[in-house]
């Protein structure tokens, strides 16, 4: 039986590093860019006897800004994997686009090669805050960059927004969503702001210039509140779409479904197998050119981890889990499990609508803390290891998941 494959495409380069970012990227390297894309090509047609077998239903450029990488780039590769012939007509095909490099005559050419969706990163509709965080674009640039997508025939646009910022109040906040709602985007991820050792915001890190937790978690609540009232659902902690316009490729990390990777720090998930290239553009590149090693990082995933992935994963979802799919991957006692999920439910943080448990609002706002005793549970019952389920039956499996939905290992991996 054929399976469904998703594409994914690390585009390190970017014009500029934000403040923030702690993935993978180069700024101010665009003399790199050739000697990548020649890698990425060649990489793509060493690939071909592993995409027997599959369909490919999902392709994601993400970065760095693959639009400061060029249309014309991604054109090129979009054309060269449509060429290994697996590509399916009604796959969804992603760019992440910055409103500071992209222009019309490039989403119109990216559209009539074949993209059909975008993710623009605007982050603030306040200049002032864009400025504190590193951003070179305006908000009018961001409702330019919305504009020409749909001048371009683009129907499916998300937009990306960031809470938690230096000074943002909640009434700024409640303006950031409304200004954004107000460009009829199709998609809207919220991500709250995570300082890492090593970026520049770092420094601010338990700063009064930083929004405190109680407010974050206010901001976050407002946000699915009043997006629900806009008609967005809520199919993830930080996602939010108008009904079937749910990101599908991302849909294949949070359940379970194979992807493959290329570009430096690009992880791929197929079979029982996890594994990462090179996160460095010139070793990929020199990998690329004379065979030096390209993984470095391989993990084989058991049933036991595959069940403790579902329920993490799944845990994140609104879609949430069930005792049947979680015994169908692991067949052992899941009595432990819900009765941790039951004092979930007695606080305010779990539900079980129709014998699928999912958080709620207030329990994503915890999820770290909720998943890791869900795991706990899983751990402290752990029978001898049966047989494993063939890939196959997880297959089965993730096609219900993602009924609801229609479908950065990079955004699990990239701490999303």
């Amino acid at each position: 039986m054929e399976k469904h494959l998703g594409i994914y495409f690390h585009i390190p380069f970017c014009a500029r590093k934000c403040s923030y970012c702690d993935f993978y990227s180069l700024a101010g390297a665009s003399g790199q860019m050739g000697a990548y894309q020649k890698a990425l090509l060649t990489h793509l047609q060493e690939s071909a006897d592993r995409l027997d077998g599959y369909y490919i239903d999902t392709v994601y450029f993400g970065g760095g800004t693959p639009s400061f990488y060029g249309a014309a780039r991604l054109i090129e590769l979009l054309d060269a994997l449509k060429r290994q012939g697996r590509l399916l007509v009604e796959s969804e095909i992603t760019a992440e686009v910055n409103p500071d490099s992209v222009t019309l005559p490039d989403l119109t050419r990216m559209r009539r090669a074949g993209f059909n969706r975008l993710s623009i990163g605007v982050q603030s509709t306040h200049d002032e805050t864009l400025k504190k965080i590193g951003r070179i674009h305006s908000f009018a640039a961001a409702e330019k960059a919305l504009k020409n997508a749909r001048e371009a025939r683009f129907e499916n646009v998300s937009i990306d927004l960031m809470y938690g910022l230096p000074g943002q109040t909640m009434e700024s906040w409640a303006e950031d969503l409304s200004r954004v709602a107000a460009l009829k985007p199709d998609h809207i991820s919220c991500y709250g702001l995570k300082l890492a050792e090593g970026t520049e915001m770092y420094v601010l890190k338990d700063s009064p210039f930083l929004p405190d937790d109680d407010l974050q978690a206010d901001m976050y609540l407002y946000a699915v509140e009043y997006l629900a009232r806009q008609g967005f659902i809520q199919y993830e902690i930080s996602n939010f779409a108008k009904k079937g316009r749910e990101s599908r490729h991302n849909m294949k990390y949070w359940t379970g479904q194979e992807y493959l990777g290329f570009g430096a720090a690009a992880h791929s998930f197929i079979g029982r197998t996890r594994f990462r290239n090179v996160p460095d553009a010139a070793a990929y590149c020199r990998a690329m050119r004379e065979g030096s090693p390209l993984i470095d990082q391989i993990e084989s995933i058991d049933a036991f981890g595959l069940a403790g992935e579902y329920l993490m994963l799944g845990l994140r979802t609104t879609r949430g889990i069930s005792e049947d799919e979680y015994r169908r991957i692991y067949p052992s006692d899941f009595s432990g499990i819900e009765e941790r999920l039951k004092a979930f439910e007695h606080y305010g943080w779990a539900v079980n609508p129709n014998g699928r448990w999912r958080l709620t609002p207030k329990g994503f706002l915890i999820s770290n803390v909720l998943i890791g005793q869900v795991l706990d549970a899983q751990s402290s019952q752990v029978q001898s290891a049966p047989e494993p389920a063939a890939p196959e039956d997880l297959s089965s499996l993730v096609e219900n998941a993602v009924s609801l939905t229609q479908s950065e290992a990079d955004a699990m991996f990239r701490g999303i």
